[in-house]
C-alpha cells in the first residue's frame, strides 16, 4: 500500500495528482494561455507559483486527504526535461513538501511518465508516438532503458503547431485551436514532406508555411488541414518502421499532441492494415498532468528509488534530460 503525490511543472502546465496503489485518486492542474502570442518561460513560472498551493489543496480534497497528508508516502516531480523556470517551481515545492511531511523525495523524467501511464491501458511492451510541445520522439524498451528510435531534428511538433497558431494571431496554445480550422479545410495545399530515415524534421514545413500565410491565396482553414495530413503522415511514417524494426505489435500514442482525433484515426488505420493493437490513455491523461508523475513515481517508489533528508535537497532539475538518459530500474 504506498500513496504518493506527483508535481508536474515542465511547461505550461502545472498539476498535482495523488496515486494510490496504481489508482489515480485525484488530478488537479492549472494551465497558462494566451489571447495571442506564445509563452514567456518566466511569465509562466510566475504562474505556477501563484496556483501551486491552490491546485495541491484542490488535489488533497478530491482525494479525500484533507487534513490527513501524513498518509501520503512520497512526493514525485518531474525533473526534466523542460523550461528551467518552470521545473524550478515544481523542484522548490516539492522539497518544501518534502521538509514539511518529512517524506521521501521521487524525481521523474516526464517523458518516461507519459510511457509509463500508459500501462492503464493494458499494453504490454508498446512503440510509444510521443508527441508533446518541445518533443517529438519514437520510443521502445530494450535493455534496461527507453530507446530512441527516432526524434524530431528541430521542432517538437506541438512547438510546431503552436508556432505556426502564434504566427496566424490565435494564441496560445494552437493546437486545438488548428484542429478546429482544420476541419474546416476543404482543400489540400503542397507542403514539405520531411522524413530522413527515423527522424522527421519540421523547421522546413513552419518555413513553407510562414510564406503561405502571408499569402491571400490560401485559408487558415486550408493551411491548417494540410498541415495536420503531412505532419501527422510523417509521424505514422517512423512510427510503423519503428514497429516493423523491434517487431513489436503495439502503438501507444502518448503526449498532447495525441489529443488530435485525426492524428489517432491515422494510427489506427495504420495499426488495422499491419495488425498491430493501438493505444492511448483519456486525454486528461495525454496532456501534461501530475497524475502521471505520480503513478511512475508510485512505481519508481515501489522499486526503492527514493531520497529523504540531504540528498532530497541537493537533488536538482535537469531540464535538458533526455528518455535514454534514465535508467530504467524497475522493469
Amino acid at each position: 500500500m504506498s500513496t504518493i503525490l506527483g508535481i508536474e511543472s515542465t511547461a505550461h502546465t502545472f498539476g498535482i495528482g495523488i496515486v494510490k496503489d496504481r489508482k489515480i485518486i485525484s488530478n488537479k492542474k492549472r494551465v497558462f494561455t494566451t489571447e495571442s502570442g506564445g509563452m514567456i518561460p518566466i511569465d509562466v513560472a510566475k504562474f505556477h507559483a501563484g496556483n501551486k498551493h491552490k491546485i495541491y489543496y484542490e488535489a488533497l480534497d478530491e482525494a479525500g486527504l484533507l487534513g490527513k497528508e501524513d498518509k501520503i508516502d512520497a512526493i514525485a516531480f518531474s525533473q526534466g526535461p523542460g523550461l528551467a523556470p518552470c521545473l524550478r517551481e515544481g523542484k522548490e515545492f516539492a522539497k518544501e513538501l518534502s521538509k514539511k511531511l518529512n517524506k521521501p523525495l521521487v524525481p521523474v523524467n516526464h517523458c518516461v511518465a507519459h510511457l509509463e501511464i500508459g500501462k492503464l491501458t493494458g499494453a504490454k511492451d508498446p512503440v510509444l508516438l510521443y508527441a508533446s510541445g518541445a518533443n517529438t520522439q519514437i520510443i521502445a524498451y530494450s535493455s534496461g532503458k527507453y530507446r530512441i528510435f527516432g526524434e524530431t531534428l528541430d521542432m517538437g511538433i506541438g512547438n510546431f503547431i503552436d508556432s505556426f497558431a502564434r504566427e496566424a494571431g490565435i494564441g496560445f496554445p494552437g493546437g486545438p485551436k488548428i484542429e478546429k480550422f482544420a476541419l474546416e479545410g476543404k482543400n489540400y495545399i503542397e507542403l514539405p514532406y520531411v522524413v530522413k530515415g527515423m527522424d522527421i524534421s519540421l523547421s522546413g514545413i513552419f518555413s513553407n508555411l510562414k510564406q503561405k500565410l502571408n499569402s491571400e491565396k490560401y485559408s487558415l482553414n486550408d493551411l491548417a488541414f494540410s498541415l495536420q495530413e503531412i505532419v501527422f503522415a510523417m509521424l505514422v511514417e517512423v512510427s510503423e518502421r519503428a514497429l516493423a524494426h523491434t517487431g513489436k505489435k503495439e502503438l501507444l500514442i502518448g503526449g498532447g499532441v495525441g489529443c488530435n482525433t485525426r492524428l489517432r484515426e491515422m494510427c489506427e488505420i495504420m495499426c488495422k492494415e499491419r495488425g498491430a493493437k493501438f493505444f492511448t490513455v483519456p486525454n486528461s491523461l495525454l496532456v501534461d498532468n501530475g497524475a502521471m508523475i505520480a503513478y511512475t513515481g508510485e512505481i519508481m517508489f515501489k522499486s526503492g528509488i527514493k531520497y529523504k533528508g540531504k540528498k532530497a535537497q541537493e537533488l536538482d532539475i535537469l531540464p535538458r534530460q533526455r528518455t535514454d538518459d534514465v535508467l530504467v530500474m524497475w522493469k
